[in-house]
């Protein structure tokens, strides 16, 4: 059967099933906790606010607090839970996608975006404990996440484009896929959960995941061929090659590159997972910040609020297209990223009003450009051979930094809630003060030092060698 040479689509509807259970995913524990920690009916209200001046009573706000420390702490489980498997096989399978192809890095998370969604139905389907949603996490982990999902799309993309500029839009593109899908995702939420209830969105979300695993089984087409084995390969066994390969694809990466190349390649990791860790942190404790008082969101507004944030996405991929069109510095591009997150994020943490939690969106209308100009910095100074590998690294490191910053930032929230909600956002905020001044130290040095110390693409014999010269023109259809 022939296939397309195009991941968007799978990109799209991964995008669209996740965002479309993501937003409903804390409001559902929320809505459990607040039940078996009260002992009352969670307060619907219609369009009004839980807030309003006749719900305000001692034991109201008391329950807030309390159900808001136990949900951060149930977030803070899960993601402690599910983060060393998420990492291992992450790293694992897309490195070995140089060797034994993309897809197997695209299907398996899939597959455990499945299962985690399934469990969610059961559960709420069933009103079983809210605690083996933590299980399905680590089971689902096994499989890979959205480290593994997106370093096996961006591999394959590097695998596809051959100029720099392409290479960048293109990983922007992705970027605005999942913006714009999940956007739609978000808005349709709320009234989703309203008209239907739990139960029908993650249904819903299944069908599409479902949909999605058919395309990239039978309709993506694999960028790296796999080769006959020859004499070599058959005096080693084949587990022992293919660990061999991966470690050898590490090493290559830092070892064999050049002083210029290695000093460019670390300082860019360092922005990139730092500025993670702070972008992350703090946007994934918005929609509990939205639930607390003196906001009370009904899902409504947290699916307009949710479906507003995701609009980022094509705003950045816009600003990239611009700016690189107008041919401003990669460097500035960055830099204009980081400090839009830095301004959003110091307004949010003095947002008290319905309003102004939606004003404080427009500042960060920019944020997500700096990962996929930083992702195409780096595949720029790796040899093609190598692009797993370093996809592997970057997924890796971007995995383990939204985990971990996810885990203290949840912490922190619940530590600090009673006297300030707004402290975490703050905290984001200042530590993007790290990507900048290495940023700075970038600047100073250099970009092109990296460019000009690349070793060559290195010698791969045949039973190793990618379908790499075809698919730099290869047609979207084959």
């Amino acid at each position: 059967m022939k296939g397309l040479y195009l991941v968007e689509p799978v990109v799209a509807l991964y995008a669209f099933s996740s965002f479309l259970i993501f937003p409903l995913v804390q409001q559902y524990v929320y809505r459990r906790l607040w039940q078996e920690l009260t002992n009352t009916t969670y307060p619907n209200s219609g369009n009004t606010s839980r807030c309003a001046p006749t719900n305000i009573s001692a034991n109201h706000t008391n329950y807030h607090e309390m159900v808001q420390r136990q949900a951060s702490l149930f977030s803070l489980y899960s993601e402690l839970l599910s983060t060393i498997p998420s990492l291992i096989v992450t790293l694992l399978l897309v490195a070995y996608s140089d060797r034994g192809g993309r897809k197997i890095t695209i299907i398996m998370p899939l597959i455990g975006s499945l299962i985690y969604t399934t469990t969610f139905l059961t559960v709420s389907f069933f009103e079983l404990n809210i605690y083996l949603l933590i299980g399905s996490s680590f089971l689902s982990s096994l499989f890979g996440g959205l480290g593994t999902f997106l370093g096996g799309c961006f591999a394959y993309i590097a695998d596809l484009c051959k100029d720099e500029r392409q290479k960048t839009l293109r990983m922007a593109g992705i970027d605005m896929m999942i913006g714009l899908l999940s956007g739609i995702a978000a808005i349709s939420t709320g009234y989703f959960l309203r008209a239907a209830g739990f139960n029908w969105p993650f249904f819903t979300s299944a069908m599409f995941l479902c949909l999605t695993l058919l395309y990239a089984i039978f309709i993506l087409e694999e960028t790296v061929k796999k080769a006959p084995t020859d004499g070599n390969i058959l005096d080693e066994s084949p587990r022992h090659s293919t660990l061999k390969h991966m470690i050898f694809g590490f090493y290559q990466i830092f070892a064999g590159a050049g002083q210029g190349t290695k000093t460019v390649l670390v300082l860019l990791l360092i922005i990139f997972t730092s500025f993670s860790f702070a972008y992350v942190g703090g946007i994934s404790l918005v929609t509990l910040y939205e639930l607390n008082e003196p906001l009370c969101w009904t899902e409504v507004l947290i699916g307009y609020g949710a479906a507003l944030s995701t609009t980022v996405f094509l705003t950045s991929f816009m600003g990239v297209s611009a700016f690189t069109y107008c041919g401003v510095p990669q460097l500035v591009i960055i830099l204009l990223g980081i400090l839009s997150v830095t301004s959003g994020m110091v307004l949010l943490a003095f947002a008290k009003t319905t309003v102004l939690m939606f004003v404080v969106r427009l500042p960060m209308l920019l944020s997500i450009m700096p990962f996929p100009v930083l992702r195409s910095m780096m595949s720029k100074l790796i040899s093609k051979s190598e692009q797993g590998a370093l996809f592997a690294c970057l997924s890796f490191m971007e995995s383990l930094t939204n985990n971990v910053s996810s885990a203290i930032f949840n912490s922190i929230y619940a530590a600090t809630v009673a006297w300030y909600p707004g402290f975490v956002f703050l905290l984001a905020a200042g530590l993007c003060v790290i990507p900048i001044s290495v940023l700075g130290i970038v600047a100073v040095i250099g970009v092109d030092t990296g460019s000009e110390n690349r070793r060559p693409e290195p010698f791969v014999s045949g039973e190793e060698s990618h379908v790499e010269d075809e698919n730099d023109n290869t047609p979207l259809l084959s």
